[in-house]
């Protein structure tokens, strides 16, 4: 246990945010808040996301949330990005209007990015027009556990170094929120782990206790309990707030956590980039295909799904011509360009396959069938027939994928690379 505590500790002194760039950071935040409050009534401009809660790494979001009276504008809700656009480009230069759910915006001051979001400012979460609206309440039930901060940071680090971290989606991933709301349930990052390794299916975590037992199943709308794993918004008791979460990265969260209580190593909490050298040295007897994605310009969640669009549909294309990946994933740093990486055994396919028809009783369909296919047999009443290969490698797969207008619609450019 001591050794644990050691080795978390090393983590954490590694994690924290360098002070004098951290300093810097609020000291611009604090003049653009500044900024935006100066002379105004019915709105307020506050620090919001992990900065408001202590809980930001070395990489963060820098967010800010203004606030418009609810009374006031809880009719003209749609209406407050025109509101704020219109009071941030009096004030600031190089503005730019994000669409989501309800419209953002961007400051770029130097090197860095700021985020704007107008909310209403809301005492409790069924006033909410918008998702938006609840975040500063997310903040503050958060603030009421600051004992457990660190915790919370090496939830958000193991996660971020596993690939699994973020509910936008093209992740599908654990929201910072959802870290944090998982760390105060279990009262440590350790203790998440213990629990994680034995989760099962549709497993329940209401950190507020909200419901008794089985309750949720009952009381929520079956739609917002697809995931397979249920975290019940210790603010809002009727929201999911793991619902982004695919099974694809529940299961590599829970294998991450087994294999670091079986083996704690500083190594589960550092990123790794998903670069050829590194994966040649985890790969022996594979075949390891590598494709590189330069993603189009615009808003981050929709090129990020683009380029998911794209991986799906080589996945799905390997599958259907009978390669057998042992291994698949993907990377996008936001930055670069997108890696997609997949392992095969090195054996080719054999030069032909076999094609199964109909029954042959079902006479017009077998003969329709004999016409369609050159070499046809019969085995056990049903109709068969043999057709050559066109890939019995997956690299000319891969190549013929990439030129698909699919992919270029997607994509600024597409190359692969065999090891």
């Amino acid at each position: 246990m001591k050794n644990i505590k050691a080795l978390l500790d090393e983590v954490l002194l590694e994690i924290q945010p360098d002070k004098k760039y951290e300093k810097e950071i609020f000291e611009r935040l604090g003049s653009i808040i500044k900024k935006i409050n100066r002379g105004r009534k019915g709105s307020r401009a506050i620090l919001g996301g992990s900065g408001a809660k202590g809980t930001w790494l070395r990489t963060f979001d820098a967010d800010i949330f203004v606030l418009f009276d609810y009374k006031k504008f809880r009719e003209k809700s749609d209406k407050l990005p025109d509101i704020l656009e219109k009071i941030l480009r009096k004030k600031f230069r190089n503005i730019a209007r994000l669409h989501g759910s309800r419209d953002y915006f961007q400051i770029k001051d130097n090197d860095f990015t700021f985020e704007i979001i107008p909310i209403l400012k809301i005492q409790k979460a069924e006033q909410a027009r918008n998702i938006t609206d609840v975040s500063p309440l997310h903040s503050n039930w958060v603030k009421k556990h600051k004992n457990l901060i660190n915790e919370m940071k090496l939830t958000k680090q193991f996660c971020q170094a596993q690939n699994v971290y973020g509910a936008e989606s093209y992740i599908r991933g654990f929201s910072g929120y959802v870290c944090e709301i998982l760390t105060v349930h279990y009262g440590s990052f350790l203790g998440l782990m213990r629990n994680a390794a034995k989760w099962q299916d549709k497993a329940v975590i209401d950190a507020e206790k909200h419901y008794k037992g089985k309750d949720v199943f009952r009381l929520v709308n079956v739609s917002k309990l697809e995931s397979p794993l249920i975290v019940i918004d210790p603010v809002q008791k009727d929201r999911n707030a793991a619902a982004a979460l695919s099974k694809e990265k529940f299961e590599a969260f829970q294998k991450a956590a087994k294999e670091f209580l079986k083996k704690p190593s500083k190594e589960f909490f550092g990123k790794k980039e998903l670069l050829p050298a590194f994966l040649r040295q985890k790969t022996k007897e594979k075949k390891l295909a590598i494709a590189k994605i330069r993603p189009l310009s615009g808003k981050t969640d929709v090129v990020g799904t683009k380029l998911l669009k794209i991986y799906e549909l080589v996945k799905q294309q390997l599958q259907k011509n009978n390669f057998r990946t042992t291994k698949t994933d993907w990377e996008w740093d936001k930055k670069n360009d997108a890696i997609f990486y997949f392992l095969f055994d090195r054996k080719p396919l054999a030069k032909t396959f076999k094609f199964e028809g109909p029954p042959v009783r079902i006479k017009q369909h077998a003969e329709n069938f004999k016409k369609a296919h050159k070499k046809t047999f019969v085995k056990d009443g049903k109709i068969y027939a043999i057709e050559k290969r066109k890939f019995t490698h997956p690299e000319g797969l891969l190549n013929s994928i990439i030129k698909n207008q699919f992919v270029k619609e997607r994509s600024k450019s597409a190359k692969t690379e065999i090891l």
